[in-house]
C-alpha cells in the first residue's frame, strides 16, 4: 500500500502545472516517478514470491508432519528463551546481593 501511495504521489506531481513551467522540476519529478514505479514493481514481485514460498511450505508441512512439529518446537523454545532472557536482564539490573546472584546463576 505504501509503494502504491508513492506511485500516486509521483503521478500527481507529474500532473502539476509547475512541471510545464520548469523543465528542471519536470526532470526531477520524472526521475522520481520512474523510481517509484520500479520500486512498486519490485515490491509486487517480492509479495508474489513470498506467497509462492508460503504455498510450498504448506505443501511440505502436509507431506512431512515432523517438519511441522519441529517448527512448533522451535517457536516454543524461542518463546522460552525470550522469557528467560528478560528474567536475566531484570536480575542484572538489580543490586548484586546474594539471593539475586543465586537467581541470576540459575
Amino acid at each position: 500500500a505504501m509503494s502504491k501511495s508513492a506511485v500516486k504521489i509521483s503521478s500527481d506531481l507529474l500532473s502539476n502545472p509547475l512541471c510545464e513551467q520548469e523543465p528542471s522540476f519536470l526532470e526531477m519529478v520524472t526521475a522520481f516517478d520512474t523510481a517509484m514505479k520500479r520500486m512498486d514493481s519490485f515490491n509486487q514481485e517480492k509479495v508474489s514470491m513470498g506467497l509462492a514460498e508460503e504455498g510450498e511450505t504448506r505443501l511440505f508441512s502436509s507431506v512431512f508432519p515432523s517438519l511441522n512439529m519441529a517448527v512448533k518446537r522451535r517457536e516454543q523454545t524461542l518463546q522460552d528463551y525470550k522469557r528467560l532472557q528478560s528474567k536475566v536482564e531484570k536480575y542484572e539490573e538489580k543490586e548484586r546481593t546474594g539471593p539475586v546472584l543465586a537467581k541470576l546463576h540459575q
